[in-house]
């Protein structure tokens, strides 16, 4: 049975990444941060609580992860840990560079050292593609990287070091260069959650009026659940690669919050307001990925549409 050390695991895609890891015969360990309410901490993951292993530790403390990789021995890391949200890396830039990039080093130092046939995955970010795409519309991993945000800054820098190491130590690193994906466990205050919880409240009639920022801005999402299986499924190969994963489609903001409302029957022009404290200082305005490298290295292939992702999230807060 495979050891896989999973980063982050509290998160969406950690807890997805470790079911799916689970569900394949892998042995499953992870580092979480310490919260003062211990709930915060492994609520995505009480299902499979007794599945996995925990260690406190965090990616900005290199004794900690030290420590953590020579008791595990893994054959596997995923690093998925970071400050994740974009618009806040600019209100926390110090922060979302120590963890984001400096954490990398830290890890990546940390396998050199102990055990450099560790296998590495990188959540690099299609953030790092700022508004630079290639003539047809669309980024891959041919398109050059200019980042808008302290956010996809830190993840440029962790993708670069992540390259540099492959090649300098011939270690198995691999990036996964992910454009945006959502589901149910996403975090409340990211777009598509935080308008499928508020207009489901609108609907239930706890709330009038959902604030946003830039109604213009699109996005190619897909679902968490299908991108952590092509993580896995890129550390499965038989070299380390840089892939994007993506949906291949766009949508907009405005989209994203047509569907959702009319879903619930209501029009969203009577509830959206604009609000200029959820614009960016510097604006990114177009995602769309080439995942074409990714399906013909693994066969992968989405099982939710951008509808269907939706359908699941209003689901849950009507539910829940």
């Amino acid at each position: 049975m495979k050891k896989a050390f999973i980063t982050g695991i509290s998160g969406q895609d950690g807890s997805y990444l470790a079911e799916n890891l689970i569900n394949h015969g892998y042995s499953v360990y992870g580092l979480i941060r310490r919260q003062s309410v211990s709930e915060n901490q492994t609520y995505r993951l009480n299902h499979i609580f007794d599945d996995v292993k925990l260690f406190y530790g965090d990616m900005t403390d290199l004794s900690s992860l030290f420590g953590i990789i020579k008791k595990v021995e893994p054959d596997i890391i995923f690093n998925l840990a970071a400050q994740s949200h974009v618009r806040i890396s600019f209100d926390m830039p110090i922060f979302t560079a120590q963890t984001n990039a400096i954490g990398m080093i830290n890890l990546l130092e940390a396998v050199r050292i102990i055990n450099h046939n560790i296998r590495v995955y990188q959540a690099s970010s299609s953030e790092m593609f700022g508004n630079n795409c290639d003539p047809d519309g669309f980024q891959r991993e041919t398109t050059t990287m200019n980042p808008v945000s302290p956010y996809g800054c830190s993840k440029l820098f962790a993708y670069n070091l992540c390259k540099n190491y492959r090649n300098s130590y011939d270690m198995f690193i691999t990036n996964g260069i992910l454009f945006n994906h959502e589901s149910p466990r996403r975090g409340e205050n990211f777009v598509t959650n935080k308008v499928a919880k508020i207009a489901v409240e609108i609907k239930k009639e706890k709330k009038n009026f959902l604030s946003l920022g830039n109604l213009k801005a699109t996005r190619d999402w897909g679902h968490a659940k299908d991108y952590v299986d092509a993580m896995r499924r890129i550390m499965e190969l038989d070299a380390p690669d840089d892939f994007v994963c993506a949906s291949g489609k766009s949508h907009s903001v405005k989209d994203l919050c047509k569907y959702v409302f009319e879903k619930l029957g209501m029009d969203y022009k009577s509830h959206i307001l604009v609000d200029e404290k959820y614009f960016r200082p510097e604006e990114l305005n177009d995602l769309k990925g080439d995942c074409s490298k990714l399906k013909k290295a693994t066969d992968w292939q989405p099982k939710y549409t951008f509808e269907s992702m939706l359908d699941e999230m209003v689901d849950y807060w009507m539910n829940k």
